[in-house]
């Protein structure tokens, strides 16, 4: 580093964080309610200081300053000067080293030590008492970028919602057994590049790939101890940061790579992204970078007592998106990710907690308004998992328009009526039609339903039929953590087994659910793993299962067993794809006739009569058809009849009226079963399966 000058100049309070031109950096940080804020330069080791500045001007709550001479690979922090009053919600200590809340490249780790605290940790007065130790050397630092942007092709895939194919899958799992991979490649965003990982993602017909959040995280003090770490990466510490250990050079452009080589696979990048709370945790949490620099302003805290943090996110903390410098933060973090990622979605990590108002949730809020009125943001796809745990956390159906959103009671109810339960017939009529009952309101479209099976939080598929309890020993908490209702079934054996009655049932079950998922209208979301049969063993909560637990196993993958599956989803997605009547454009509400006798929708019994209320009404009823029709091309409509059985036994269909040039296409309990014309009146649906017929009929009825 060349010789640095005695003081900063005065530089500009716009862009935030660190910006350089070639000849020096701008410095600019906000914080309301600081009365100095100093700039720390360190050695490329990071290890030691090398200079401190204090920024020279503050403007419009933007403390700012321009260093001539600095460029990119600096790294540096800040520290923040100012009240420490926990009672008034103030928590300065200029002791702590603070991370630029706009870095966009981190080096170095968190070496956990009390001194991460503002307050004396042993203290009798605990986060009122004061600590003056320096966190400096357990901090990492932030990286002044100045690397430039190479792209060969700007064409984003641009899927329209209701052909998109969602398959949620986390970046290091993915690829971190995958062998014919360079093994400090795996794992990272080159990984994804990797031309076989892209290929396996076609043959599936997946159209974006959702993946688990990749901004910088931290490990968890107490995770750490118990020789565990945070595998998902829901505990944000940067939000313009990648996370380190994805990158396999420390280069944002593998982050790039990877997204070019996707979207000229056609495949679309989703980040699901944490915005709601941060890594710092509680009052009694760490001083890292919000906390320090001004906590009244980054976190929402009590009314009556703003020494406690609001927590309607059961991390600690919530992010107080209602502050207008706040809202900047996170927007200009969308912004930054889809202006110099390319990437086209993003999926908020506890959608409800950023609509939060001081009156409650609020689908007007500053921050949806925000999002929807952004022109960089007016074509990317925006999933909010509609949930926290604060007051009225349950907003289902409720977002705004222009958001999708994680259908929850799709995944309960499906599960339910596959495992035989009573009173579901009716219930999973509407979940087969984008849950209508609570997002067909304000012009919204079928693919606001966000349609899945399993997540990333939950049982895989495999788990979900060979488990009745959850088996989560591995982590810690003596199997108390993860949900204990997950409706699932085992079939009569607790996990593995080589009984061939158990298994055969077990794979019915599995093929028929996503064969539910994929002709169900809406948005499918398909886990990673879920087409070959990944097991966590029971694992319900892997969290903190950053190992073999978690990680993707590629001999299961390419086993007899596993590929026949992954074969399957794919001529599953492939039929999606072919057949409109299976992701339609609008919902469907049965009142219109597309050909003559035959509705938009309809429903039958297996008998091929229109279903009565008094059979929607019977609670035993597990057998249902479909029928949908939708006009495809001049004088043609594109028809499908949907079959299912969640009964143990065989049961044979009567086809409905009018009549029509049916084709077997999908018969979930014969997977390798050949297509072929079916002319007979009534066709025999095994138990827990499902039967698909496609008809092209002539709307003019010649």
């Amino acid at each position: 580093m060349p010789a640095l000058p005695e003081r900063m100049q005065s530089g500009t309070p716009h862009p935030l964080g660190a910006t350089c031109d070639g000849m020096g950096t701008n410095f600019a940080v906000f914080s309301a309610h600081a009365e100095r804020i100093e700039l720390c330069l360190f050695d490329p080791s990071g290890k030691r200081e090398i200079a401190r500045y204090d920024l020279p001007e503050c403007t419009d709550e933007v403390w700012h300053g321009y260093l001539p001479r600095v460029r990119g690979g600096t790294l540096y922090g800040f520290r923040a000067h100012g009240p420490y009053k926990p009672e008034e919600g103030h928590r300065f200590n200029p002791h702590k080293l603070l991370l630029d809340p706009y870095a966009r490249l981190l080096h170095g780790q968190v070496r956990w030590s009390d001194a991460l605290h503002g307050y004396r940790v042993s203290s009798s007065r605990a986060d009122l008492s004061f600590d003056r130790r320096d966190s400096a050397a357990a901090m990492p630092k932030a990286v002044v970028v100045d690397e430039p942007m190479h792209w060969t092709q700007g064409n984003r895939p641009h899927t329209p919602w209701n052909e998109t194919v969602i398959y949620e899958t986390h970046l290091k799992g993915f690829t971190r057994n995958l062998k014919r991979i360079r093994q400090h490649e795996r794992g990272t965003f080159i990984a994804l590049a990797d031309p076989y990982v892209i290929d396996y993602l076609v043959k599936l017909g997946v159209t974006a790939v959702e993946l688990l959040p990749v901004h910088a995280f931290l490990q968890d003090r107490r995770l750490t101890e118990m020789k565990l770490r945070n595998y998902w990466g829901y505990n944000t510490l940067a939000f313009f940061a990648p996370e380190p250990a994805y990158l396999a050079e420390g280069a944002l452009n593998e982050i790039r790579a990877a997204v070019q080589a996707l979207h000229a696979a056609g495949i679309e990048v989703i980040l699901d992204v944490v915005y709601n709370h941060t890594c710092e945790g509680s009052e009694l949490g760490t001083t890292m970078s919000f906390r320090g620099l001004d906590n009244k302003s980054y976190y929402r805290l009590m009314p009556d007592n703003p020494r406690y943090c609001i927590n309607d996110t059961g991390t600690g903390n919530t992010v107080n998106t209602a502050h207008p410098r706040v809202l900047q933060m996170v927007m200009d973090s969308l912004r930054y990710w889809v202006q110099t990622f390319h990437v086209d979605g993003f999926r908020f990590d506890l959608g409800v907690s950023l609509g939060r108002e001081e009156h409650g949730f609020d689908p007007c809020s500053g921050m949806f308004d925000a999002m929807r009125q952004d022109p960089v943001l007016a074509n990317v796809k925006l999933i909010s998992e509609p949930w926290d745990i604060g007051p009225g956390g349950y907003q289902l159906g409720n977002h705004p328009p222009g958001f999708a959103e994680w259908n929850g009671k799709y995944r309960d109810d499906m599960r339910k009526f596959w495992k035989g339960d009573s009173n579901m017939r009716g219930t999973i009529a509407g979940r087969l039609q984008a849950s209508g009952d609570l997002f067909d309101h304000q012009r919204r479209k079928p693919w606001a339903s966000v349609n899945f099976l399993t997540a990333h939080d939950g049982f895989t598929l495999e788990d979900l039929v060979s488990y009745n309890d959850k088996h989560n020993e591995a982590n810690g908490e003596d199997n108390r953590d993860g949900g204990n209702d997950n409706e699932s079934y085992n079939y009569g054996v607790e996990g593995p087994t080589d009984d061939p009655a158990v298994r055969t049932a077990r794979d019915r079950v599995k093929r028929a659910m996503l064969a539910t998922l994929m002709f169900s209208h809406g948005t499918p979301m398909l886990l990673g793993g879920d087409e070959f049969g990944r097991s966590q063993q029971g694992n319900n909560n892997a969290y903190c299962q950053d190992n073999e637990i978690s990680w993707y196993d590629w001999k299961v993958a390419t086993s007899e067993a596993g590929s026949e599956l992954a074969d399957f989803v794919g001529r599953l997605t492939r039929l999606r794809e072919q057949h409109p009547t299976l992701r339609a454009k609008h919902f469907l509400r049965g009142d219109t006739d597309v050909v003559p006798g035959m509705r938009e929708v309809a429903w039958f019994d297996e008998s091929g009569a229109e279903m009565s209320q008094e059979q929607w009404g019977y609670t035993e009823g597990r057998l249902l058809a479909l029928r949908r029709a939708q006009l495809h091309g001049e004088k043609r409509a594109d028809v499908t009849l949907l079959m299912l059985n969640a009964t143990p036994e065989m049961h044979v269909f009567h086809l409905p009226q009018p009549g029509a040039n049916w084709r077997l296409r999908c018969n979930t309990a014969d997977p390798a079963g050949q297509e072929v014309a079916w002319s007979e009146p009534t066709i025999e649906v095994e138990g827990r399966s499902v039967v698909l017929l496609t008809a092209t009929v002539r709307t003019d009825n010649a």
